[in-house]
């Protein structure tokens, strides 16, 4: 109820403020009651008409924007039908959580699948990637460009040079700063028809000043120029200026100070250092007291209490002459006391191996360099790449870096070296392990199995952890984490896609095990967009393309291109909107109902140089497939079949006899000998 009616009621009609009945029989009076109306939208209900503003707050058939509103939904609807939009309002999305680990591969495991991973990079361009191997390609990108040379190898960092803190000087001074931003959001409108892209360029832009932080500044010190102005005013008085020289005739003469010049109006040239109102001025405190009221006086010492205490104006719990002032600082002698004693009762008791009682042989101590070693210099330099990994995997899960400083207790402290030769070095402050990996050949170096339950370290903090991330609408999270997560990524390894059982030799055969139970398409993976996605097995006559790359999906009618888009799924079109102009306005009539909208977030920069963020809705399909309720075995041949003709599968015949051991001649005729009637009738003959 809105107080500006109820104000006016209770003025006009104190009727109508307590009446609530449907049937009321008041008679209409200007001054206590108003007529009975029923609502204009047909909700049913009845109400004096003085309370039609405050029935509009709250009538169900009364059109408001949806409560997602401010993300993007710019449906209007009933009041009543909120709660049921949305199910199916566009901008009710949903972020996916699903996380999963992925460790470095172990080169110390002899069971590892290392010779399979190179063979299988270098056969993907011919016989196509696996999808655990797509997989692991695009965590194992996402790895490196998160990753950060400057915390594991801090000594091979570039010096920085003393640009940085020069600008700093000079925002803190003047307000300085630049005024194009560093990076830039892409953002990818499905709403918008973009018929070009726009290049990026970089423009040097004269600074320009922060109004912002100058006026801070201004501010800072406009209490000591009101001050000096009060000190003015009150020399140009003439009973004042009595009054100061009787005041400066019983004190001594101080020091002069000196001006202020970069205040805009300094003071004046005559002493006024013990009759000012400055705080560095003695007596200041007794001068205000008599001059302010006690409020102005409060808040004077609330603002200038450090400059105060700092020139022994007030006492910091102490005397004055026990005050402690700045600009009187001695340096203290550093004393070390060493706490820790060893207990009497201690005795250092040597554990004798039996190695150490034994003949040992005659050794000598001697120097030794590297060049001792045998080894070339190009032998020095190790890989960048295993290098980090290994270096973050030993900070995952021990917690610490490698070859760490470490205290065993109060005597012993485990001290530990550890160089890295790298050809890239030194490196940037913010050099990243893409940034050095770029230009090398691709290798992978993370294993194809993904944990998601991780006992040993938090998987938020962790930094082989890695997110799904993608926006689903809330009506279709259900069937993404089910069909991705569930059916195919989690069954990925040697069920969902069955190997080689000699893969750790290095065979790269696989086979796809399952294909949806109503219709016949093959599970892939896309790198780009970094999901699954179904590709349907059609027929070489059914593509749609015709001689000399004729489009004839194209030459179809506007109504029955939206007709037959209506039955794809969101990913599907995702990528048709991406074919043609054609084809994108077609799929942009099926945004209001199978799209979502998001906000996607811009930098942009303002008048005055700093950087701020802007949001704006998008509209865009997410990147779920069909729906899969379940799943059929493929007609295909067993993997057995396959070691018949599989390279890395060798035989190895035995023609030679090999005796048993443990077991002598004498033993081997008993064993002849031996057999159950004659076990039994030897048993019976004794009894």
């Amino acid at each position: 109820m809105s107080h500006r009616s109820r104000g006016s009621r209770v003025r006009q009609h104190l009727h109508c403020d307590s009446c609530y009945s449907r049937r009321c029989r008041a008679r209409v009076e200007p001054s206590a009651s108003c007529a009975l109306v029923p609502c204009r939208l047909l909700c049913g209900a009845v109400f004096h008409l003085c309370k039609e503003e405050d029935h509009l707050l709250l009538c169900p058939n009364v059109r408001v924007p949806c409560l997602n509103a401010e993300y993007g939904c710019p449906v209007q609807l009933p009041r009543s039908s909120q709660a049921a939009h949305l199910q199916v309002c566009p901008a009710s999305v949903v972020c996916c959580s699903m996380e999963w680990l992925r460790w470095p591969v172990d080169d110390t495991n002899p069971n590892n699948f290392n010779a399979m991973q190179d063979n299988m990079m270098k056969e993907r361009e011919t016989h196509g990637e696996a999808l655990d191997v797509a997989m692991a390609l695009v965590d194992q990108s996402d790895l490196y460009a998160r990753l950060k040379m400057k915390p594991l190898y801090p000594e091979l960092m570039e010096e920085e040079e003393d640009i940085k803190e020069e600008s700093r000087e000079e925002i803190a001074v003047g307000g300085v700063q630049d005024q194009n931003p560093s990076e830039d959001l892409p953002v990818s409108s499905m709403a918008e028809n973009h018929a070009a892209e726009e290049t990026a360029q970089s423009v040097t832009q004269p600074p320009v000043i922060n109004m912002e932080k100058y006026n801070l500044f201004e501010m800072m010190f406009s209490m000591e120029r009101g001050a000096c102005a009060v000190a003015q005013e009150n020399l140009e008085n003439p009973k004042q200026k009595q009054k100061l020289a009787v005041e400066g005739s019983s004190q001594k003469a101080p020091e002069q100070e000196q001006q202020d010049t970069t205040s805009p109006r300094s003071c004046p040239p005559p002493d006024t250092s013990k009759t000012g109102l400055a705080p560095w001025q003695e007596g200041v405190l007794e001068r205000l007291g008599q001059e302010l009221t006690p409020q102005e006086y409060n808040m004077y010492v609330v603002h200038h209490g450090r400059m105060l205490l700092a020139f022994g104006q007030i006492e910091a719990c102490t005397s004055r002459e026990k005050d402690f002032v700045y600009g009187s600082l001695e340096p203290i002698a550093v004393q070390t006391l060493r706490s820790f004693k060893v207990p009497v009762s201690y005795r250092y008791k040597r554990r004798v191996h039996l190695n150490e009682t034994a003949a040992r042989v005659q050794t000598e101590h001697q120097s030794v360099d590297t060049s001792d070693l045998g080894a070339s210099e190009e032998d020095w330099f190790v890989d960048e790449d295993e290098a980090t990994l290994l270096g973050y995997a030993e900070m995952a899960v021990m917690g610490h870096k490698i070859s760490e400083t470490k205290g065993a207790d109060g005597l012993y402290v485990d001290l530990g070296t550890q160089t890295h030769s790298f050809r890239t070095a030194p490196f940037k402050q913010r050099t990243t392990l893409a940034e050095v990996m770029a230009d090398r050949p691709q290798k992978l170096l993370l294993q194809l199995q993904a944990e998601t339950v991780n006992s040993r370290n938090n998987r938020a903090s962790c930094a082989f952890t890695f997110l799904c991330g993608h926006t689903f609408h809330r009506r279709e999270f259900a069937t993404h984490f089910r069909n991705v997560h569930s059916d195919i990524q989690m069954c990925l390894s040697e069920w969902f896609e069955q190997q080689c059982p000699l893969a750790y030799l290095g065979c790269t055969y696989r086979q796809r095990r399952f294909h949806p139970s109503t219709q016949k398409a093959t599970v892939t993976y896309n790198q780009q967009l970094r999901c699954f996605n179904l590709r349907p097995d059609v027929l070489p006559s059914l593509d749609g393309k015709a001689g000399a790359g004729e489009d004839r999906l194209s030459s179809l009618p506007y109504e029955v291109l939206c007709h037959m888009a209506s039955f794809l799924d969101s990913q599907s079109l995702s990528q048709l909107a991406l074919v043609s102009r054609l084809m994108r306005q077609v799929c942009s009539s099926l945004l209001q109902d199978r799209g979502m909208v998001t906000l996607r977030w811009e930098r942009t920069s303002s008048s005055h140089g700093r950087a701020k963020w802007k949001s704006k809705p998008v509209w865009e399909f997410s990147h779920l497939f069909s729906a899969v309720d379940s799943w059929n075995m493929a007609d295909m041949p067993p993997i057995s079949a396959h070691l018949k003709v599989c390279p890395f599968y060798q035989k190895t015949e035995q023609k030679e006899r090999v005796a048993l051991p443990c077991i002598s001649e004498k033993q081997q005729k008993s064993l002849n000998g031996q057999s159950l009637l004659n076990h039994f009738t030897g048993q019976r003959g004794q009894q």
